[in-house]
């Protein structure tokens, strides 16, 4: 496999689920019970070789930083490559990014310094479990200046999405930027390949031609001139695109079918933490659930997900859940179709309850 050099966006989507990236990176948002939506791309590029992932970073990445530590849970603690933390600020400006297009002005150093042939630049709104050096090897047969990676979905709500149509061939004939209807589209999913110096070519273009936006100024005006193809992802892809999507792909994760592709023929790393196993007590009862390390469960949990630590009061009824780490659950407790962030408690005899299209949230550290 040619080589190719990682880029990981950190902070563009955390507008679009501010309720769980309001502490922290849109990267580092716990998903699955023992996992941060970084983990799968991450995982994508150390599973197709890729050995240094530069992080392009804004504000709120202090968990980031802990979770990712030296990298070595990914096998990236190195002293050529590894993880680089790339801060949000250019050599030109003291303010940070805006937009992709300035973030990416802002790492030309970085690029500048690599040997790399190829660029995979991805962002961590998405989950899927993708060979990216399939990827690769499809852009050299095809001698692309760009691939998009595309998967083929129905209903988008976004503020902002990119849809494709490619020819027989791949071939990129058109690109849409937000497009108005409904039925199947081929949605860009956010992982790009691009050769290392073409992409300086463009930087350096965008620059001189004071462009503004990735999306509209680069791709949108440029797909009859640039050799776009696409690259059709057909595996289990779950976009996490506002809080009710969060809750939805959770509970998808119930199905063994889900849990099987996403997790089955390559591994998903993620920070290794000793815990304890969890206990449940005489009387405590579990069904279609998935439970993490270091839990203690005295009631009824069904169709949850608890994430490590989190305790379950005697009497309580957990369903339809998302329950994230060091939560505590009282005594006598009802919750459906809710979601907690971390370190909640919640006192005896509360009865909570949200909906699928509208789970009942509670903040990170909050008592109820």
């Amino acid at each position: 496999m040619a080589s190719a050099v990682g880029v990981i966006f950190s902070n563009i989507h955390d507008e679009k689920i501010p309720e769980l990236s309001r502490h922290r990176t849109m990267a580092s948002i716990p998903f699955g019970g023992r996992y941060r939506l970084i983990d799968f791309p991450l995982s994508n590029m150390v599973n197709s070789g890729i050995t240094t992932v530069g992080l392009v970073t804004k504000y709120n990445y202090q968990s980031l930083i802990d979770h990712l530590g030296s990298g070595k849970d990914w096998d990236l603690a190195r002293k050529d490559g590894g993880i680089i933390l790339l801060p949000p600020y250019s050599d030109e400006t003291d303010a940070p990014y805006t937009n992709r297009l300035e973030a990416l002005k802002g790492i030309t150093g970085f690029l500048n310094r690599r040997k790399e042939d190829y660029v995979v630049i991805t962002d961590c709104d998405g989950v899927a479990r993708i060979d990216i050096a399939d990827i690769i090897r499809y852009h050299a047969e095809k001698q692309a200046d760009i691939t998009m990676v595309y998967h083929e979905e129905e209903d988008i709500s976004s503020n902002y999405f990119i849809t494709i149509q490619p020819d027989e061939s791949g071939r990129v004939k058109d690109l849409q930027i937000n497009p108005s209807g409904n039925g199947k589209v081929n949605l860009y999913i956010n992982v790009m390949v691009i050769s290392r110096e073409y992409l300086l070519n463009i930087i350096k273009t965008a620059i001189a031609h004071g462009l503004s936006s990735f999306g509209r100024d680069i791709l949108a005006k440029n797909v009859n001139t640039m050799k776009i193809y696409g690259y059709k992802f057909d595996g289990y892809y779950a976009g996490v695109k506002s809080l009710k999507s969060y809750f939805k792909h959770n509970m998808e994760l119930l199905d063994k079918d889900v849990r099987d592709e996403l997790f089955g023929a390559r591994d998903i790393y993620t920070k290794v933490r000793d815990s304890a196993p969890s206990k449940y007590i005489e009387g405590a009862q579990v069904k279609n659930s998935l439970v993490s390390d270091g839990c203690i469960i005295e009631g009824v949990v069904e169709n949850s997900i608890l994430f490590r630590g989190v305790k379950v009061g005697k009497g309580s009824v957990v369903k339809n859940c998302v329950v994230m780490q060091d939560t505590v659950i009282g005594s006598n407790v009802e919750l459906n179709c809710v979601i907690t962030d971390k370190n909640v408690v919640i006192r005896d005899r509360r009865h909570l309850a949200g909906c699928e299209i509208l789970p009942y949230f509670i903040s990170k550290g909050r008592m109820i």
